[in-house]
């Protein structure tokens, strides 16, 4: 099996299986409870913090808090924060095309007497600063806004963004499950308040997320009960998870630059095959450089069905994803894809690629060719319009 899903999720490290096994097995013991088992347990979960910290580069280990997943981070800090803060207002700004997290927590939110604005992205999906300086009002308690975009690649300027929060005073949260492990966090850098990591998408394991929140975040609980998490999630931790998702950390800070170059390369060599074999493919988001991520590509090919081709490509052992798997039953374009523009036949023809560590020259020449193959054929089976 040729995989190029990467985006949806990666592979979890032998060393990150290594790591969780003991906890599976013989060192099962509650992190809360005092015996050794239980003291074994709570070392190992404050050393993944500290991992986490030097990934994002928080200023102190407390600042990392561990979900379950990372759509459960990006709750925590969309509706905690929303709510902690509402004595000052109660209008969030944002995009149309967060992960759906976001956007099903800010439903929830306006559910609840909130307002929020969604501010337009231009024909790559990027966001203008200003326009979203310009949605934020004196009622505003958070703005939201995605590191990098999981459908179109489009590698958002938050940095510049937090000028503008941090000028008013405004929380700025930061979705980074998309990019973690492939993207330079620095919290610091980026002036993100609260970010969401998902390390199954950097070769950890599933079953765990991260929330970065700094010291100044007013954040209001959402799960009650027991002390963990330095008091903010209640719940027994999932210490082979956790542990997991450290060693998967270190890993991801240690190799970041050697991964996305070497994703970077086959990238450039993936899209320019396509675009070499197959006729009428459009790329979706920024051509590959600075501004896209290094390991993803979203393609838009015009007289098929991308599920189609997903669905052709596994049966020759090629792993892709659909990029309106989700939206074709529904019958609705894709967000992402309806933000920057992209005509309604045309998306439904969308697939997305995701580029891994070991991944190769021949497994992505192969790739073009089966995706050369199947497109053909779907053409030939489409009735001429």
């Amino acid at each position: 099996m040729i995989y190029l899903d990467h985006l949806t999720t990666t592979p979890p490290l032998p060393e990150v299986v290594d790591a969780m096994q003991p906890w599976l097995l013989a060192q099962f013991g509650a992190p809360a409870a005092l015996h050794k088992l239980g003291l074994e347990a709570r070392d190992a979960i404050d050393e993944a913090r500290e991992r986490l910290a030097k990934l994002v580069n928080a200023n102190e280990p407390e600042e990392i808090i561990f979900t379950s997943s990372g759509t459960e981070a990006i709750n925590h800090a969309v509706k905690g924060a929303a709510l902690a803060n509402r004595r000052f207002g109660s209008h969030i700004v944002t995009t149309g095309i967060e992960h759906p997290a976001v956007l099903g927590s800010i439903a929830w939110l306006e559910s609840q007497g909130f307002s929020s604005t969604q501010v337009g992205v231009d024909g790559q999906g990027r966001v203008d600063p200003d326009a979203l300086g310009q949605a934020m009002t004196d009622e505003t308690v958070l703005v939201c806004l995605h590191h990098a975009n999981h459908d179109l690649g489009t590698v958002q300027p938050v940095a510049e963004v937090a000028e503008l929060t941090g000028t008013r005073g405004i929380p700025l949260f930061v979705d980074a499950t998309a990019n973690g492990g492939w993207l330079p966090i620095d919290v610091q850098q980026l002036g993100a308040d609260l970010l969401a990591l998902a390390p199954h998408r950097f070769y950890g394991p599933k079953g765990v997320g991260v929330l970065y929140k700094n010291r100044r975040a007013r954040v209001e609980k959402l799960l009650h009960g027991g002390m963990q998490e330095n008091e903010f999630r209640a719940g027994t931790e999932n210490v082979a998870a956790i542990t997991g998702g450290g060693v998967a950390a270190e890993h991801a800070k240690a190799a970041l630059g050697q991964r996305a170059a070497h994703a970077a390369k086959l990238q450039v060599r993936l899209l320019e095959g396509i675009r070499q074999a197959v006729e009428g493919v459009h790329l979706n988001g920024p051509e590959p450089g600075d501004e896209r991520l290094p390991h993803q590509l979203s393609l838009s090919t015009g007289g098929v069905e991308g599920e189609g081709q997903a669905l052709m490509l596994d049966m020759r052992g090629v792993a892709i994803a659909s990029g309106a798997a989700c939206t074709t039953r529904s019958m609705r374009l894709p967000p992402a894809l309806r933000a920057i523009g992209r005509d309604a036949d045309l998306a439904k023809g969308t697939t997305l690629w995701g580029i891994g560590r070991d991944t190769t020259e021949a497994e992505i020449d192969r790739a073009i060719d089966s995706f050369a193959a199947v497109t053909a054929r779907l053409r030939s089976m489409t009735p001429a319009q």
